[in-house]
């Protein structure tokens, strides 16, 4: 305990405070008063401090006043050091005998004020305790008064609270080149490989083709870089012809979307696979064939193609005639894939209006752009970070800008959803000891952010300072 130490040097003594301070109170006989009261808490330790001033109180030679502090709160109770003012002849006999040698002894015709100090161990029921003082008159035959009990302040602290500041990272400005794909089944005659744009089926199945191409090209915003077309043959008759059949009714194509756009030659790249077994695969996986595991089988084995189309023929013959009719013809497409590249987008009003309308063709850093120049935490801010996780769902930065959303959201199951696909970076280490510490998990949050700093993420010091104070208040 402190008697003498001045206040400031205790308070700078003790870092990281919880203060409760209290207004002067005149003890009952109007000769002593406390003032300047307060209360610090840090840690495990509890420093009460108080001005008293006992200039009013003039004992008689043989008298005493013994004034007694306490905590109390409901059952828990904690004695102070004691205050004696002596008089004259008490003073010298307290100090020839040894008498309350536990208190400050004042003579009561010398010091008037006493800076009093005293540091505690904290217990967890002193938040809420009353400071109270009591006098006890002593007189020469040990003769007792006891004087009022008073309330000197109400220990009131703040449980300090983790307080999470939330980093955002800003998405490298990549291009932004996206793809339209589908499928298209044109109809050829048999053993034929030009194009009939009106047989059959081939008006819808052509027409899917151009309107894939002129979404892309009456688009303002967007420019054809690429066109690749693949085309595939159905399993039955010999390999060689349906690879003859493969490439010719590919580049026969070719050929019809040329003579309606005429594109560069670097535009259009074709490719051909001559029987779509992958195809056939995918399909008997799925179906409900008698005998669909030795179909399968046959597939997955090492017979040559013409091989594998004769043993499904010769051992499954019901089989065989369903996949040949149902199956097979579905075999006999063309794939294709329209690769273009969306401008720059730098108004940021134009990019407010395109994640509202056109997301797709925005990249993460143009959303980003716009979130800076929205309020932090407004529903408009929330709903940027969610549109650029939706629309790249597997790209570590949006899960983790994401993350941070909802954590500011407060809904923490769907942050450690986004967390776990934002990566190993420092920002996602901070973040993960960002939610540990909200739901209170010290420990974990503690190896997190420590990581983060040694990944170079200087706000985790003070995330880490936070840490270190509240489980000083523990």
């Amino acid at each position: 305990m402190l008697n003498s130490i001045s206040k400031i040097a205790v308070c700078a003594m003790l870092a990281s405070c919880c203060v409760a301070e209290a207004a002067p109170v005149e003890f009952s006989d109007g000769n002593v008063n406390f003032d300047n009261v307060s209360a610090v808490r840090s840690g495990d330790r509890l420093l009460v401090t108080m001005d008293v001033d006992v200039s009013g109180y003039k004992p008689k030679n043989n008298k005493e006043l013994i004034l007694k502090p306490v905590l109390a709160n409901g059952g828990d109770t904690l004695r102070l050091r004691e205050v004696v003012v002596a008089g004259r002849n008490r003073y010298y006999s307290d100090l020839r005998n040894g008498l309350n040698t536990s208190a400050i002894l004042l003579n009561g015709g010398g010091k008037e004020r006493l800076e009093y100090s005293a540091v505690l161990p904290y217990e967890a029921w002193m938040n809420g305790a009353q400071l109270n003082v009591s006098g006890v008159i002593a007189g020469c035959c040990d003769e007792t008064v006891f004087g009022d009990e008073q309330n000197l302040m109400k220990l009131s602290f703040e449980t300090k609270r983790f307080m999470p500041e939330f980093l955002y990272v800003t998405p490298e400005a990549v291009a932004k080149i996206n793809e339209l794909e589908g499928s298209a089944y044109i109809d050829f005659p048999v053993n034929r490989t030009e194009i009939h744009p009106d047989y059959r089926r081939n008006p819808i199945e052509l027409q899917k083709i151009i309107a894939t191409i002129d979404t892309v090209r009456n688009d303002a915003d967007t420019r054809i870089i690429g066109l690749s077309i693949k085309g595939y043959a159905s399993p039955e008759g010999s390999y060689a012809n349906n690879e003859r059949l493969a490439k010719g009714r590919t580049a026969a194509l070719k050929d019809f979307v040329n003579s309606r756009y005429a594109f560069p030659d670097s535009i259009i790249t074709t490719d051909y696979e001559p029987e779509d077994w992958k195809g056939l695969e995918r399909y008997v996986v799925s179906s409900a064939l008698a005998n669909k595991d030795a179909i399968l089988e046959i597939i997955a084995g090492q017979l040559l193609p013409d091989e594998k189309d004769a043993a499904i023929k010769r051992r499954f013959p019901a089989d065989y005639a369903f996949l040949l009719k149902e199956v097979y013809p579905g075999l006999r497409h063309s794939d294709y894939v329209v690769r273009y590249q969306v401008r720059e987008f730098n108004d940021i009003e134009e990019i407010k209006r395109l994640i509202k309308t056109s997301p797709s063709k925005l990249s993460l850093n143009e959303m980003y752009l716009a979130a800076k120049e929205m309020e932090p935490g407004s529903e408009e801010f929330r709903e940027t970070f969610d549109v650029a996780v939706r629309m790249f769902p597997q790209d570590a930065v949006a899960n983790l800008n994401a993350a941070n959303i909802a954590m500011m959201s407060g809904d923490m199951q769907r942050a450690a959803r986004y967390l776990d696909k934002a990566g190993d970076s420092g920002e996602a280490e901070y973040a993960r000891g960002t939610r540990a510490a909200i739901l209170g998990d010290n420990a974990t949050a503690m190896s997190h952010f420590i990581k983060s700093r040694e990944m170079g993420i200087d706000r985790a010091a003070v995330m880490i300072e936070q840490i270190e104070e509240i489980n000083r208040q523990k």
